[in-house]
Formats: structure tokens, C-alpha cells, sequence
């Protein structure tokens, strides 16, 4: 009895479009745990059931969509293109919207300058744990999973807070160098800021300026009265070394010199290798995630 109801559930998911994999694990989440009727909507973010639930990242703007359906009689528009006519929804489960984040946390935390925003990461995990805790407000507070998932949902807001957090620290520490960028950023680049952080560097900016004028600036002689704080504050440090790991073959990637006395060389970065390099020799691949900071 048990087993025809697995079935049935597993069909169910097949519906909307899941990998044998996810459909396997489906399975095996349901037989382990002696639930009668697992719906898709009840599998958490991370343990052994992240490979199950599909979600979206459509362009810019991300929107979760949970199978919360009872009886699962509406399949929802996973690819494609978004409500609003954008771009190409990208099909993420749960482990691999982890992955993201923790990939990105990482490469902020050891990157010398600030990276690339990623608002559409930090607002599926933030919706994502939303949900965990919804779930977990309906268990049984006696069922082991309801700990588990618990310390889970500790680990996932660890890192995205340290993540966001990490770039705080660094709009705090390089603010007119990071403002000057945004501004003379073209159409089409990727922001470093979002808007929350545009908004509190600005603000952090105007506060510093007010704060050295009432406290030192008005009490000297006019001519001294100005400072400029894109020259008063120091750079990111681009000439820095970092460890990273490759993700992605890279042929052909050209190396400067440590010194004067020798050349220019290029190199092949294998699979799976890892390196200790200048940042702004592999900043470019660091963007495009075909390397991982380390």
C-alpha cells in the first residue's frame, strides 16, 4: 500500500517535469521517512531531498514557484520566458541555488575588490528559508527532521549573512571608488551594487563627508577645507594573490610578470586544478565562474 502511494506521488512529480534522479530520490525520501503522501512542496532546501524541487531564476527579477498544489492538476510554466516577457528562465533545484550562494560567498569573501551583485540569489535563499519555516511550524515537534532541517536553516543563514555582511565591509572600506564605478558603468554591465547597497553607499559617502566637515575640516584654513576622498581613500588592491580552484578549462591565459626582468607568458589552467595568481589576471573568470576562489 505504501509503495503504490510512493508511485503515485512520484507520478505526480514526473509531471511536473523532474529528473529520474529527483524522481529517484522523491522515492527514497518517501520509503525512508515512512511519510504516506510526500508532496513536493514538503522537501527542504539541503539534505538528502534538494535534487527534487524545480525553481526559477527568471532574468533579474527571481520569483520562486512552490508545488503546493493538493491534487497537483496545474503545471506551472517553468521555462521559458517570464510573466513580464523577459528573458529565459534558468531551472534551479535547491542544492544548486545553495551552490550559488556559497559560491558567490566565497569569492567575496577572498575577491580584493567588490564582485558583482547577486540580488536574485539572496532572494531565492531568503524565500526559500521562508518556506523551510512554514514547513517546520506544521511538523511535529518530536520528529527528528524538524532538528535536522532546523541546523540547516542555521547553515544557510550563516553564510548568507556573512556574504552580505562581507560586502558591506567592502562598500564600507573603498565607498568612493565603488560609487565612481557604478557611475561609469555602461548600459548593459552587470551592477556591483543593488539597490539597497547603492542607497547605503551613498548614504555612508554623504555621512563621512558631513562628519570630516563639522569635525576638522571648518576649523582649518580655507584653502584646506576640501578633501577628496576618491584620493583620500585607498584602492582595491588588484595585484593581490588568491588561491582559487578551476572550474572550467581556461587555454591561453596570459600571466604578467612578477618583475622586470621577465616576459609576458600564458598558461592553461586544467579542470580541477588550483592555483595561487594574481587577482587581476583571472578577475575576468572569477566573473564568469569558470574559477573558484578559494
Amino acid at each position: 500500500m505504501h509503495g503504490r502511494r510512493v508511485s503515485e506521488s512520484s507520478a505526480g512529480a514526473e509531471k511536473f517535469g523532474w529528473s529520474r534522479a529527483g524522481l529517484e530520490q522523491f522515492a527514497l525520501l518517501s520509503s525512508r521517512f515512512q511519510v504516506p503522501r510526500l508532496r513536493p512542496h514538503e522537501l527542504p532546501v539541503l539534505t538528502a531531498c534538494c535534487s527534487g524541487v524545480p525553481r526559477c531564476l527568471a532574468g533579474r527579477r527571481v520569483s520562486i514557484r512552490f508545488l503546493v498544489s493538493e491534487k497537483m492538476t496545474e503545471e506551472p510554466d517553468f521555462l521559458g520566458q517570464d510573466s513580464d516577457g523577459g528573458s529565459e528562465e534558468v531551472v534551479l533545484t535547491p542544492a544548486e541555488l545553495i551552490e550559488r550562494l556559497e559560491q558567490a560567498w566565497m569569492n567575496e569573501k577572498f575577491a580584493p575588490e567588490l564582485l558583482e551583485s547577486k540580488p536574485e540569489i539572496v532572494e531565492c535563499v531568503m524565500e526559500q528559508l521562508e518556506h523551510m519555516e512554514e514547513n517546520l511550524r506544521r511538523a511535529k515537534r518530536e520528529d527528528l527532521k524538524v532538528s535536522i532541517h532546523q541546523m540547516e536553516m542555521e547553515r544557510i543563514r550563516y553564510v548568507l549573512s556573512s556574504y552580505l555582511r562581507c560586502r558591506l565591509m567592502k562598500i564600507e572600506k573603498f565607498f568612493p571608488h565603488v560609487l565612481e564605478k557604478e557611475k561609469t558603468r555602461r548600459d548593459g554591465e552587470p551592477s556591483s551594487l543593488s539597490p539597497e547597497e547603492l542607497a547605503f553607499a551613498r548614504e555612508f559617502m554623504a555621512n563621512t563627508e558631513t562628519y570630516l566637515k563639522n569635525v576638522a575640516l571648518k576649523h582649518m584654513p580655507p584653502n584646506l577645507q576640501k578633501v577628496d576622498l576618491f584620493r583620500a581613500v585607498p584602492k582595491p588592491d588588484l595585484d593581490s594573490y588568491v588561491f582559487l580552484r578551476v572550474r572550467e578549462r581556461q587555454e591561453n591565459i596570459l600571466v604578467e610578470p612578477d618583475t622586470d626582468e621577465q616576459g609576458d607568458y600564458v598558461i592553461d589552467l586544467e579542470k580541477g586544478s588550483q592555483h595561487l595568481i594574481r587577482y587581476k589576471t583571472i578577475a575576468p573568470l572569477v566573473a564568469s565562474g569558470a574559477v573558484q576562489l578559494i
